[in-house]
């Protein structure tokens, strides 16, 4: 019998197992691919933790593998010696999040570990800032941001605030793999564990400490009184855990006229009036559109599920509303909080800010501009956060912002993950400031771009799904880096990065990346355009970035289909 039948016929005989449970294996037992694709190896558990589909099996989130991961975490936590100091739990709007949070805390506390649960669903930020405020030694979110419905997901952070680091990762996949997903898993009553003060609920208090938090990090305080009579925002949480913070953030800043998409303010993991609750996409910002051509808004805010990125699509000359990109949402945060700090002579000493690798040169050239120093980081906003911590070791540099171009961004040193909620109140600041201007935020772009060169990005998904999709994928970025292509599009390859080696090869010469190693390339070509090739951590595809400057967005575009026939040519070999 194969390995994957037999891991199958385990998982039907085990006595952990309820009836249900056992007749949706049942229900597959002629599908065999299906079998082969749930049982023929487990869930990854990489720095990101947890994330895939939810069905019964090994290679799917249900209780069984939330309990086997936190056993690993917990595994960890008490080699170090570390029980006392806790881990704090939340959760998103996703279906059976609440039941995977309360799975996890009781695995924890069976290990003698004490649990501080949020007493329900909460933003991914405010659970990097409750660890660091109650001062745990880790945090468990429930959440798959802003995937389908189908899928949930478990992250786990450090004591930092940031994702687990890859050392920690690493112990906590070993602690997994060397154990039996059912009988090395320990499990207390949750009732009694509540009793005994092993596990505690929390929320209201933590609330109000993290909304104070986020409002400290407002640049102009007063920007928004000054033209609330006027100023008419649109938000829409997409049925998630932004539906409560957001708004009332957006008011304490002094915002009279929120109007809320009351269809996707109720909660709901089946996303029913989105195909994906992700606001990158603009067809999630339809009903909101609706209602700002109703109300007269030039604004429309949406976040996702967990809270942790944010999307806008603003009004243009013509009437229609057009998106902002995360990108270009970086640069318009950015430039605004150094042009902010300049006039009010409140720039705080030796400035800098971090951005990912396949994000916008854009920021690059504001900072070089404006006396910031610009990080480069790999994908990951813990790695962002790896930033902040080593400054603050050394006391000499101020944290002004965060960005990755997956529309995630961080002011403020109280989170280390990205932050919808500091983001939506400085968005909302940012747009009244540019209207007490007369101004949009499509003008101020195009101011920007006047100052600054006009840049351009995009990006193109390779889907490669099924259990041989990893295989491929990895075929793929072997195919890449074993041969280089020499151009693209007739623009010759002048210096390839290979983050998985470490090198940077620019001619005859070769040095470090100076970063950890990650399984990505990147080709900046003669004319000084980037393309960067990178497998998702969270989803079946490869991800390629465009990162152009040029003289429009016409002139951009036209390099851009030139560059993929030379992708394409690529890939089909």
């Amino acid at each position: 019998m194969s390995s994957y039948l037999q891991n199958y016929q385990k998982w039907l005989n085990s006595n952990a197992l309820s009836e249900e449970e056992k007749a949706e294996l049942r229900a597959i037992e002629q599908d065999d691919k299906e079998i082969e694709f749930r049982f023929t190896k487990g869930l990854s558990f990489g720095t990101a933790g947890l994330r895939g589909t939810m069905k019964v099996g090994m290679n799917a989130m249900n209780r069984h593998t939330v309990a086997h991961a936190t056993q690993g975490l917990a595994s960890l936590i008490v080699a170090e010696g570390r029980q006392k100091d806790g881990v704090v739990i939340a959760y998103d709007c996703r279906n059976q999040g609440e039941l995977f949070a309360k799975t996890s805390a009781r695995v924890l506390a069976a290990n003698g570990i004490k649990v501080y649960l949020f007493d329900a669903l909460r933003p991914t930020p405010e659970l990097s800032f409750a660890l660091r405020e109650l001062k745990c030694v880790a945090g468990i979110n429930v959440t798959a941001s802003h995937n389908p419905k189908e899928y949930n997901g478990y992250k786990v952070y450090w004591e930092d605030g940031a994702q687990l680091p890859p050392e920690h990762a690493d112990a906590v996949c070993e602690q997994i793999d060397r154990s039996d997903i059912f009988s090395d898993v320990r499990l207390t009553d949750f009732d009694e564990a509540l009793k005994e003060g092993l596990i505690e609920m929390v929320g209201a208090e933590l609330d109000e400490k993290y909304l104070n938090a986020v409002r400290a990090q407002a640049v102009n305080p007063q920007a928004v009184a000054a033209v609330a009579d006027d100023l008419r925002i649109v938000y829409t949480p997409l049925h998630g855990t932004g539906y409560r913070l957001v708004p009332e953030v957006m008011r304490r800043i002094g915002l009279k006229h929120l109007y809320t998409v009351e269809e996707q303010m109720r909660i709901d993991g089946n996303f029913p009036t989105v195909k994906k609750p992700n606001p990158e996409y603009p067809e999630a910002f339809t009903l909101g559109i609706e209602i700002a051509d109703r109300v007269g808004s030039d604004l429309i805010i949406a976040t996702d599920p967990d809270a942790d990125r944010v999307g806008v699509m603003a009004r243009t000359k013509d009437g229609t509303f057009t998106t902002i990109t995360g990108n270009q949402m970086g640069a318009l945060l950015l430039d605004y909080i150094i042009t902010a700090y300049k006039q009010t002579n409140t720039m705080p000493p030796n400035p800098y800010a971090v951005k990912s690798i396949v994000s916008s040169e854009l920021t690059t050239k504001i900072c070089e501009k404006n006396g910031v120093k610009m990080h480069n980081v790999l994908t990951g906003f813990k790695f962002i956060g790896e930033v902040i911590k080593n400054y603050e070791k050394t006391g000499d540099g101020s944290f002004l912002f965060g960005f990755e171009e997956s529309y995630g961004y961080l002011k403020g040193t109280h989170a280390r993950d990205k932050d919808a909620v500091v983001t939506s109140m400085l968005i909302c600041e940012m747009t009244a400031y540019y209207r007490a201007k007369g101004m949009t935020l499509c003008d101020a772009l195009s101011s920007i771009w006047e100052r600054y060169g006009y840049c351009y990005e995009e990006n193109a998904e390779i889907y490669m799904e099924g259990l041989e999709g990893g295989a491929r994928m990895a075929a793929l970025m072997t195919s890449l880096r074993e041969n280089p292509p020499a151009e693209f599009g007739g623009v010759k390859v002048v210096c390839v990065a290979d983050y998985l080696l470490q090198t940077v090869t620019e001619g005859e010469a070769v040095r470090s990346t100076g970063l950890v190693k990650s399984n990505v390339l990147s080709y900046r070509l003669e004319n000084g355009d980037v393309i960067v090739a990178r497998p998702s951590g969270t989803e079946p595809k490869i991800k390629f970035y465009y990162l152009l400057a040029s003289e429009n967005e016409a002139c951009a575009k036209a390099s851009i289909a030139r560059y993929s026939k030379t992708l394409d040519a690529l890939i089909a070999d």
